[in-house]
């Protein structure tokens, strides 16, 4: 497995970057066989240390956690028991729906706009102008089924997710809804 360990203005000594690895390869090598890769990326905000970790199995999930602590050791031990927690949660989970996938998920290339927010003001009520774009991105669109989409929104701690449906090759999207509960999109039905 390949681990990426940095920090952002602060310096991640050998003695940090040894005890990631150990400790994140012992979370990972309980629950999940697979992992390719490990970020970890450690930040300073104030007086608190911050830890970003992002990990990438073999079937094309990824596993996201991110804790804050006072010190940059606690930091990373708070984002690894998050992240041993997510990947308990999931074991099952991960472990039924993947066991049938022979091959890694597929991704596709979709554009990625980021529109500026509208204005108060009379100019921009009366003109009836589009909003302009601040950002263009290209964003991968994963080929899953509606469970694995579910499962990598929550593992990803993302509120939305948008998605290839593998039964039938139409964009879904499935969601965190205000009342706690996952929404499902599927326009297909819709002509």
């Amino acid at each position: 497995m390949r681990y990426t360990i940095s920090g952002k203005q602060i310096d991640v000594g050998e003695a940090l970057s040894t005890h990631v690895e150990t400790e994140l390869g012992e979370t990972l090598s309980k629950y999940s066989q697979r992992p390719t890769d490990a970020t970890v990326t450690f930040s300073k905000d104030a007086h608190q240390y911050l830890c970003d970790a992002v990990v990438h199995l073999s079937t094309g999930l990824n596993v996201q956690a991110r804790a804050t602590a006072n010190e940059i050791y606690a930091a990373f031990e708070a984002c690894r028991e998050k992240m041993d927690k997510q990947l308990r949660r999931y074991k099952r989970r991960l472990k039924d729906h993947q066991k049938d996938r022979s091959e890694p998920v597929e991704f596709g290339a979709a554009g990625m706009y980021v529109l500026a927010a509208e204005e108060d003001d009379e100019e921009s009520q009366g003109s009836g102008s589009e909003p302009i774009i601040i950002a263009e991105m290209e964003a991968r669109v994963p080929t899953l089924s509606v469970g694995d989409a579910v499962m990598q929104m929550e593992l990803a701690g993302v509120p939305l997710l948008v998605f290839r449906n593998e039964k039938h090759g139409g964009v879904n999207v499935v969601h965190r809804r205000d009342d706690g509960n996952v929404g499902w999109i599927d326009p297909r039905g819709n002509s």
